[in-house]
């Protein structure tokens, strides 16, 4: 199966464990693989015949900056729900990186690597 890959999408957000993250907001990064049968499309050179990805750009971002989640399992859980309902992803990777995670004495990141299929 073939696939599109995005990467590095931003966006603020409030979904955090702690209530400061609730309230103050974070940056989230994202990166996603779709899977899809590209075959029509590499042959007709038509958007119709793919995925406008532009769409699964505006869900990541939508998401992240409307939900409140305690859990970011919970967000990338809803943005790959999300992606699955567009014709014709049959799968979809989502890595959600927190990048500046509320952890005393820690400068690193934290991600999220969620993987869902249609039928599961």
């Amino acid at each position: 199966m073939d696939r599109i890959k995005i990467k590095d999408i931003r966006a603020y957000g409030y979904t955090g464990f702690l209530t400061e993250e609730q309230i103050l907001g974070q940056w989230f990064r994202v990166d996603l693989t779709l899977w899809l049968d590209l075959t029509e499309a590499s042959v007709s050179d038509r958007i119709c015949d793919t995925l406008d990805y532009r769409q699964a750009i505006s869900i990541v971002k939508g998401q992240i900056t409307t939900a409140k989640f305690a859990l970011v399992e919970k967000l990338a859980g809803a943005i790959a729900t999300e992606i699955l309902e567009l014709t014709p992803v049959k799968k979809v990777r989502v890595q959600l990186s927190k990048l500046a995670p509320p952890i005393p004495d820690f400068s690193g990141t934290i991600t999220i690597d969620l993987i869902k299929k249609i039928g599961f």
